[in-house]
């Protein structure tokens, strides 16, 4: 990647090493940052293995925070253990205000930054996220663009150019976002319900939001069923599961998620009973 030249006692921000690193490939802002973490790029280095595998990164071992391998014996990933990096980098929305930027600049406009992920520019939606080269490893990318709210990420290893890089990674984001849909189901108040010996007669349930990849063919053949507990009576905590909601396709059942209470209704005592019928009586 390309260099910011830091020299010894040389000081930037932490937001423009970040720029650096994810619009240019710095490799020096890479360790600049890693020594900021954790005093020594070694140690940062432990933390990255670290986290790799507490996602599941199995096929993937760090031996430096920069990717380069001229001097590495043990240093590899694989698609799908970099698949798995980029959607927990992702789920950190701020990342992406770093990833699509074009052209800027670090060092209060002195030197000049141009991402080096082509897409930034050219593709519809496009979110991200970074590029990679080096001899052994060829041209590689993690591509990940959004369109209704359908976020995908294209993994390219070992590409024999940028060109042949760039162009996979559009085909392969051009077929999941011509063949998927993203279902949604939003977080729903249900209608108050009667309530069996409660202090108060009715409950308020809800359900939580749902959402799942589909094939577009299935786009109109999700339904979804409320069904709720029969003879729901006191005493009743909030969050306590009162029903299920049944998402399908077609017949086919998909996956079923709680109902459940919004509040707390104690059971009815003897006297509160008693005063219900004298009101009753009085009214009549």
């Amino acid at each position: 990647g390309s260099q910011i030249f830091l020299e010894p006692g040389e000081t930037m921000s932490v937001n423009d090493l970040i720029k650096s690193v994810v619009v240019s490939s710095a490799n020096d802002a890479a360790v600049a940052l890693a020594e900021y973490i954790c005093g020594s790029e070694e140690s940062f280095v432990i933390l990255m293995n670290n986290r790799a595998s507490e996602l599941g990164m199995s096929n993937t071992y760090f031996e430096n925070c920069t990717g380069l391998d001229d001097n590495t014996t043990r240093h590899l990933t694989s698609a799908y253990d970099i698949a798995l990096m980029s959607r927990e980098l992702l789920k950190h929305e701020k990342i992406t205000e770093y990833t699509t930027i074009w052209m800027d600049t670090v060092r209060n406009g002195e030197f000049g930054l141009s991402n080096t992920n082509r897409l930034v520019r050219f593709y519809n939606g496009v979110t991200g996220l970074k590029t990679g080269s080096t001899s052994k490893a060829g041209f590689c990318i993690s591509a990940s663009a959004k369109r209704d709210g359908l976020h995908l990420i294209a993994v390219i290893m070992g590409a024999e150019s940028s060109i042949v890089r760039n162009n996979a990674a559009v085909k392969l984001l051009d077929y999941g976002f011509a063949n998927y849909y993203i279902y949604n189901n939003p977080a729903r108040i249900l209608d108050p319900i009667p309530i069996k010996g409660g202090k108060k007669d009715y409950i308020s349930l809800k359900y939580d939001e749902y959402e799942i990849l589909i094939n577009k063919i299935d786009k109109n053949n999700i339904s979804y069923e409320i069904c709720l507990d029969e003879n729901i009576s006191a005493p009743i905590k909030k969050g306590d599961v009162l029903g299920k909601i049944k998402y399908k396709n077609k017949d086919e059942l998909i996956e079923e998620k709680n109902i459940y209470s919004m509040e707390n209704i104690e059971k009815i005592n003897y006297f509160v009973y008693i005063g219900r019928i004298f009101e009753k009586f009085i009214l009549k």
